[in-house]
């Protein structure tokens, strides 16, 4: 199955040619939303979008002892907040009809 890379604006131009509202306005849509989904995320909570999915920050524990994989450089890692994705049960079905329609 080829791999695309789909950017924000390739999401605009879709939207836009499918619903045939202004360019600019639909750009200005989804930018809005994605700043919306990161405000809530710094703010702590968690954003749920029905038959798509769910974004939560999730804590993840620190290290004292960390290695970067560059350098070689031996450091210590804080506890930090990292945003986390849970797919929802409709995009797991299309995910799952996606992977048997490659299995034939």
């Amino acid at each position: 199955m080829p791999q695309k890379k789909i950017t924000k604006y390739d999401i605009v131009e879709a939207i836009y040619e499918n619903t045939r509202y202004e360019r600019n306005t639909v750009q200005h849509v989804v930018e809005n939303f994605l700043e919306e989904v990161k405000k809530s995320l710094k703010n702590g909570s968690t954003i749920e979008l029905r038959g798509f999915g769910t974004f939560e920050p999730r804590l993840r524990k620190g290290r004292s002892v960390a290695r970067n994989p560059k350098t070689g450089e031996k450091l210590s890692v804080r506890p930090h907040y990292v945003a986390a994705f849970r797919s929802g049960q409709e995009l797991k079905n299309a995910m799952r009809n996606l992977q048997d329609e490659a299995a034939q």
